[in-house]
């Protein structure tokens, strides 16, 4: 038998079986100390963002400028009523008593005279002491009780990081513990054996576990954003349940066909194995174009990506199949009777007369009989649902677009922007001079809140707070419009290129932050990067599927094929989540715009993911072409024989996503809405009808190889094994 690199790792792993899965525990657990002795680091705020405003957060770090959160209260009552002034007068009163507010500022009320806000600082709680918040929400509540003829509401940076904490708290852990016993159950349909099923989820989250740790190792110099665990725990359960998957069906397969167990685990290891090895190499290598973003939050799901990819890869083609030798054919234990498919049998034959009879060969049959019709018609439907993709619009998105709409904190934040414009999320001019106290800089501060006011684009009030030690003044100018419309953008327009370098900009370096300014900074980094991150990605992959079959046409259908996968998804996205056509299906409302980073994040993500399904799928075609079949009968039972496995593979990766799009934040369902779309359009419409409708219609110039580049490796598709001497006792069909 030809043996590669994944046959000798498979090899090795049978023979020293205990010290393979032995080693495995080993890494697993010191990796797991490690990181949990050194600590996971994340990112500073000015580290997440980009241009001036991330210089802004930049400055306000490196001063030792610790904002302690500002609380609004919004009371809305008739206008100039006894009542509306009571209620203001009590939430005054009670906020007060609690001890726990400094700088209670002057009321502010609204040109409509409904709305009145009374706006303060929360102390900082030192070491030990209880949150301040509790107290101040308390004392909201009882002048709520106190009133209730008029509307009390609160909004600021307290209140909404709270939100945020106990939603992704209760949101993550209930993901954790629905992926794990979601994905056994779909494997336990798939095999039908307990044992296989939890086989490849343990393997995969102890990969996840190995990940965290080394990734926590590595944080110390890449920094990461909070959410990279949740990234990392997707990617994990998805890659490596789908590789571990592939190895043991085609071990079982072998089985059934009459291999005796070590030529079985052979040639699973010398061709799922190898499948493995290449698409995990791909999704690697995809996920590094993340590092050409010039952004650490992407640079940081590279390195988390990349980890998990890895130990998951090296996993399978090791500690699997030293589990697979030691159990044998006990991994069938707690075996499950399913329903049988009609015209299931125990041997070869039977099994492919029910593959035959199944709802694959039935869609492929008209697919090779028409694959110019079938070509047509699958790639208009995926070109028709990336139609709205053209019109995409991407922002980061603010506390009313992230928080869903039937929250009471994005409630008060969408009446309080309406009420007071560009009060919840203002621009911040950060002014950093060698004397703040100059007066020269006090006049350009003075001159700024005049001209911003007189240029009709800008509100009040105009909060200016100055820290003294550090030579640091914040200016919060109120943005006219909704915050992030085009009456916003141009008013942060105005302020930028006008206000600022005419006024502050001429006595102190002062950049601008804010909601905005970062969304802003942000997009057009992104807009400046994305051309290197797709040709990386698409070139790199291009070159990787070149070697591995030897074909430019299988080379350049894989970059095709992916992008309609990639740009489906785009379609579905942009008209869920931008114009809300649909989204209740999610349980969201329409945000208008897609989160700056999911776009970029999805690309790399899909264009790696996929090839799990192109390279497995078309690796069997090769292999049965190797054979002697010709292009259309290998395209066959090349799809037909992956078809179960492909399919049970896609279900866990859907699952897997599907859960983040029940998550509270719209950037989560985002992210997870999309993926999950874009595996299901990847492994029906395209694996199933366009791959074997192109291939079919390309006949023998799929394995196309220009004659000077014949110095390519020859990877052997196909293994030469001897037949069975004689059946062993039938193995059950999973």
């Amino acid at each position: 038998m030809r043996r590669n690199l994944a046959a000798a790792l498979g090899g090795w792993s049978a023979r020293h079986r205990m010290a393979a899965v032995l080693g495995w525990l080993l890494f697993v657990v010191l990796a797991s100390v490690l990181g949990g002795a050194v600590g996971q680091t994340t990112m500073a705020e000015h580290e997440q963002g980009a241009g001036r405003s991330a210089h802004a957060e930049k400055i306000i770090d490196e001063a030792g400028i610790d904002d302690p959160d500002s609380e609004t209260v919004l009371v809305t009552g008739p206008a100039g009523a006894p009542e509306t002034r009571r209620a203001v007068a009590a939430v005054r009163a009670n906020v007060r008593a609690t001890g726990k507010v400094a700088d209670l500022r002057p009321d502010a009320v609204a040109r409509d005279r409904r709305h009145v806000i009374v706006q303060f600082t929360l102390k900082e709680a030192p070491d030990g002491a209880p949150d301040p918040l509790p107290a101040i929400e308390d004392a909201v509540a009882k002048a709520q009780r106190d009133n209730p003829s008029v509307k009390i509401g609160e909004f600021g940076g307290a209140t909404a990081d709270a939100w945020f904490d106990n939603a992704l708290g209760k949101d993550f852990k209930r993901a954790e513990m629905t992926a794990v016993p979601l994905a056994i159950g779909i494997l336990l349909v798939a095999f039908g054996a307990l044992l296989a099923a939890v086989l490849p989820v343990v393997l995969a989250f102890t990969a996840y576990l190995a990940a965290g740790g080394l990734l926590a190792v590595a944080s110390h110099a890449v920094h990461v954003d909070d959410t990279t665990n949740s990234v990392m725990l997707l990617m994990g359960l998805a890659v490596g349940v789908d590789y571990c998957l592939f190895y043991l069906q085609r071990e079982r397969e072998e089985r059934r066909r009459g291999r005796d167990r070590e030529t079985a685990l052979a040639i699973a290891a010398a061709t799922s194995g190898r499948s493995v090895l290449v698409s995990g190499v791909t999704v690697m290598v995809a996920m590094s174009g993340m590092f050409l973003s010039g952004l650490l939050l992407f640079k940081g799901f590279a390195v988390a990506t990349i980890l998990v990819v890895c130990i998951a890869m090296l996993g399978s083609v090791t500690v699997l199949p030293a589990l697979l030798s030691l159990l044998g054919d006990k991994v069938e234990f707690g075996r499950i009777r399913l329903p049988r498919r009609r015209g299931a049998g125990r041997g070869e034959r039977a099994g492919r007369r029910g593959e035959r009879a199944g709802v694959v060969g039935t869609l492929l049959k008209p697919v090779l009989a028409r694959p110019g019709i079938a070509a047509v018609l699958s790639a208009g439907l995926l070109l028709a649902l990336a139609a709205p993709a053209l019109g995409m619009k991407t922002a980061k998105l603010g506390i009313d677009q992230q928080i869903p709409p039937g929250e009471r904190i994005a409630q008060t934040y969408t009446e309080l922007n309406r009420a007071f414009p560009g009060n919840p999320a203002p621009a911040n001019v950060v002014v950093k001079a060698r004397d703040i106290d100059a007066p020269q800089v006090k006049a350009a501060i003075g001159e700024l809140k005049r001209r911003a006011l007189a240029s009709g684009e800008m509100n009040a009030p105009i909060e200016v707070t100055v820290h003294r030690k550090a030579n640091v003044a914040e200016i919060e100018v109120p943005l006219a419009g909704s915050g992030s419309d085009a009456t916003s953008k141009h008013a942060l327009e105005t302020l930028r290129s006008t206000i600022v370098p005419q006024t502050v900009g001429r006595v102190a370096d002062a950049p601008v932050s804010g909601q905005l300014a970062w969304s802003t900074d942000y997009n057009a980094q992104l807009k400046h990067a994305i051309a290197p991150v797709f040709l990386f990605v698409m070139s790199v992959t291009f070159l990787l599927m070149l070697v591995f079959f030897r074909s430019v046409v299988i080379a350049l259908t894989a970059i095709a094929l992916n992008l309609l996968s990639v740009g489906a998804a785009y379609g579905v996205m942009v008209a869920v989540f931008q114009h809300g056509w649909g989204d209740s299906l999610v349980g969201t409302r329409g945000a208008g715009a897609l989160e700056s980073w999911i776009p970029l994040f999805v690309f790399v993500v899909l264009f790696g993911l996929s090839m799990d399904y192109h390279v497995f799928v078309v690796s069997r075609i090769r292999e049965a072409r190797d054979r002697g079949l010709d292009t259309a009968r290998a395209v066959g039972e090349g799809v037909r024989a992956t078809a179960g496995v492909v399919t049970s593979a896609a279900v866990i990766m859907i699952a897997t996503f599907a859960i983040f799009g029940t998550l509270s934040m719209q950037d989560f369902k985002q992210l997870g809405v999309g993926l999950a779309v874009a595996v299901l359009i990847d492994a029906t419409v395209v694996r199933i009808v366009l791959l074997p409708a192109a291939m079919a219609l390309l006949g023998r110039a799929n394995w196309y190889l220009p004659r000077w580049l014949g110095w390519l490796p020859r990877v052997s598709h196909g293994e030469a094994v001897p037949a069975p001497a004689a059946a062993p006792p039938p193995v059950p069909v999973p």
